[in-house]
């Protein structure tokens, strides 16, 4: 699944495609918007928070926002007129198209249309948003505190104590700070310099255009998919192993030398 610099780089991608532009046409292939037309419609910009995309728009007058999440498959990808789609038809699921260009999301795992003054109780249940320059620390470490015997990795990855990270981020993250990923909550020391670092590493995927961890190594990462490789640290074999609730397990990594548990 895509992290929150993976996100906000698509939602840069969709401004440079549709911002400012009025749609000539839609065309959703999800059910409960079938029958929805935003022919007319103004594209104010696309915003984000964490994984999700928030298309904003003015249709004749009414603001409307376009709520999309890219869950495992999904992408937007933006087209000059007549260019040839990356992606197989049958998988587009929204296409909003103006003079020129379109933008098409393929495979999205969440496609919902409402009025923006809802967009609080559609997403407020979320963390503070780690891709948000004025990112709220206070608030973060609030609630990542709020369960202190919960596992480090599954409380970094659930959305509503901070939103935007990943299994990428979260295994990173966790080898910069020394933090073992399955060692409770109770163990972090410093919980606002994990935050502030997670924040920092989200920052500078979207600088560099990919994750980007590993020092001056622009482009690699410590520990992330590096099972049974050497530690870039100190040699050691990296392990890897299971973070999360039943049915919501994700895989971590992590180095038992430089992140004892």
């Amino acid at each position: 699944m895509p992290e929150g610099d993976a996100v906000y780089l698509t939602a840069r991608r969709l401004d440079r495609g549709l911002k400012g532009r009025v749609l000539t046409r839609s065309d959703f292939r999800w059910p409960s918007l079938a029958t929805v037309d935003l022919s007319g419609a103004t594209v104010l910009g696309t915003g984000t928070h964490g994984k999700h995309l928030l298309t904003r728009l003015d249709h004749d007058g009414t603001p409307l926002t376009l709520h999309t999440h890219l869950k495992m498959e999904g992408v937007w990808r933006v087209y000059e007129r007549g260019q040839r789609w990356s992606r197989p038809a049958h998988e587009a699921r929204v296409v909003l198209k103006t003079d020129g260009r379109e933008a098409v999301g393929f495979a999205l795992g969440l496609v919902e249309l409402f009025p923006t003054a809802d967009e609080a109780g559609v997403i407020g249940h979320l963390g503070p948003d780690l891709m948000d320059e004025d990112f709220d620390l206070d608030e973060g470490v609030r609630r990542l505190l709020a369960d202190p015997d919960r596992p480090l990795g599954e409380a970094l990855l659930d959305q509503t104590v901070v939103a935007g990270i990943g299994t990428i981020y979260l295994a990173e993250t966790c080898f910069l700070q020394g933090l073992h990923p399955l060692a409770p909550v109770s163990a972090v020391k410093d919980p606002a310099r994990l935050l502030k670092r997670a924040h920092h590493l989200l920052r500078n995927g979207v600088y560099y255009g990919r994750p980007s961890t590993a020092g001056d190594r622009r482009g690699t990462v410590w520990v992330y998919r590096r099972q049974r490789q050497s530690c870039l640290r100190c040699g050691t074999p990296v392990l890897a192993g299971e973070v999360g609730g039943p049915g919501r397990e994700r895989t971590t990594y992590w180095c038992p030398s430089c992140q004892p548990r």
